[in-house]
């Protein structure tokens, strides 16, 4: 199968509890830490917090603008979330695993998707992984500070 996978982790200092709160919070929390320009818009479809949330989210990469409709699962709820458009061929997963006595976060943003075929693909796969890096070490940065805020201690 053509794809690529992407991952990235940092330790934020927050509870796991907290974190994965913000990422299944649609509505307020999760919204608030995806980076602009590249989402430029998220919808809650349905629900809005974890499993069983669907969205919308509409994002713009170097010029190219793409729309995915994801469903949100819990596999291990409190611990890891899912987000997935089946017909795009993208699962996105957050993954919260506790540190220094459960004071802090290890988060594992990683996402599998499917290429193009041909030279399409194999040039996607150059190129997108460290994009998709770039805006996950975006993502964090922005979750480090919206869990540091006085209202989420």
């Amino acid at each position: 199968m053509n794809q690529y996978e992407v991952s990235v982790s940092r330790v934020i200092d927050a509870p796991p509890a907290a974190v994965y709160a913000v990422f299944a919070d649609y509505h307020q929390g999760h919204a608030a830490v995806l980076p602009k320009p590249y989402f430029t818009e998220m919808t809650v479809n349905k629900g809005g917090t974890g499993a069983g949330t669907e969205i919308t989210v509409k994002m713009s990469v170097l010029g190219a603008k793409v729309t995915y409709h994801m469903v949100v699962t819990e596999p291990e709820p409190g611990r890891v979330l899912q987000e997935e458009d089946k017909a795009a061929g993208v699962l996105t997963t957050f993954t919260m695993d506790p540190v220094n006595d459960g004071q802090a976060t290890n988060v594992t943003l990683y996402t599998r998707a499917k290429t193009a075929p041909g030279i399409q693909g194999f040039i996607e796969k150059l190129i997108t992984p460290p994009i998709s890096r770039k805006i996950y070490n975006e993502e964090l940065d922005l979750l480090a500070k919206y869990v540091a805020q006085p209202s989420m201690a």
